[in-house]
């Protein structure tokens, strides 16, 4: 079931299944924002990665001794939430463990995701609660996809994406859907990286944040069309959009986890860039989204 949260600049369309919103639209000018899950290219909108972001290694772990298989991001993407509060500019969606998670998943949890308006900033929040008697362990993040538009003839290539703060950052690459870890190098991501086809030849494009307060913007030169995202303390970020099949949407994914190693051993409690949550406690993470149109009012 879908859910609608708005208010005079904002319509935001969220569905239940995945918490996974469906549509952000401009009020005056009914402009879609959002990615509108292609099945030929991508059939996905903003996918919510937990309890892992990226894939495992032959998509298994090992914890404690036994052996768990769990696909690429994750299974709260696939799953129906409950609404657990709505109003008018607020949802919150809730996720429980249950007898079929525990299968792939032996933590007990309560997994919230809340969006949030405010003028034209959406805040996506991630709450994670530890009901297990032992220390959890997991990932969590966004994947939303966001159209590119074309209405005055621009194309991908007319886009770029630019990072703030304007340092350099490390990028890890990847190879065969794990991290290239020995060919991490420093990229210029202190200037404006241009959008292609191409630049998605060899997958995301992954970079190190460090926790570090950052914003990634989507941008051309040719409208005043630009998405900001504030990655808060996200460690990581990625830079997707689908190749070979191509169209005009990219991805801008803050991560609180990552894919694993080339060099993983395939034991939860030794995988990279997780989170460890004591028994009854509370995990917070998330980030914020604006959108500003060409065609917005002044």
């Amino acid at each position: 079931m879908n859910y609608t949260i708005e208010n005079n600049m904002i319509k935001v369309v969220i569905s239940d299944h995945g918490a996974e919103i469906q549509s952000v639209k401009g009020a005056h000018t009914g402009e879609e924002y959002m990615w509108q899950a292609d099945p030929e290219i991508w059939g996905r909108h903003a996918p919510i990665l937990f309890p892992i972001v990226g894939r495992l290694k032959n998509d298994e772990y090992t914890y404690k001794g036994k052996t768990y298989h769990m696909g690429q991001h994750g299974f709260a993407r696939n799953c129906d939430f409950e609404v657990e509060n709505h109003t008018q500019e607020s949802i919150t969606f809730l996720l429980k463990d249950n007898e079929e998670t525990r299968k792939i998943y032996p933590f007990k949890f309560e997994f919230r995701v809340n969006y949030n308006l405010m003028n034209n900033l959406l805040e996506e929040n991630f709450s994670v609660v530890n009901k297990s008697d032992e220390t959890m362990i997991f990932g969590v993040g966004g994947h939303p996809g966001f159209n590119l538009p074309t209405k005055n003839g621009e194309k991908k290539e007319d886009y770029y994406f630019d990072m703030h703060p304007s340092v350099a950052r490390v990028r890890i690459p990847l190879k065969d859907a794990s991290l290239d870890w020995e060919n991490r190098s420093l990229a210029s991501t202190d200037s404006m990286i241009g959008l292609s086809d191409d630049l998605f030849k060899n997958d995301a494009l992954i970079y190190e944040l460090h926790g570090h307060d950052n914003k990634v913007s989507l941008r051309t030169d040719k409208s005043k069309f630009h998405i900001n995202v504030w990655t808060r303390n996200a460690p990581f970020v990625g830079i997707w959009s689908q190749y070979p099949k191509t169209a005009n949407y990219v991805c801008i994914e803050p991560w609180w986890g990552i894919a694993d190693r080339n060099d993983a051993d395939g034991k939860l409690e030794d995988k990279y860039g997780m989170n460890h949550l004591e028994p009854g406690k509370e995990f917070q993470a998330g980030f914020s989204i604006t959108y500003h149109s060409d065609s917005d009012p002044e």
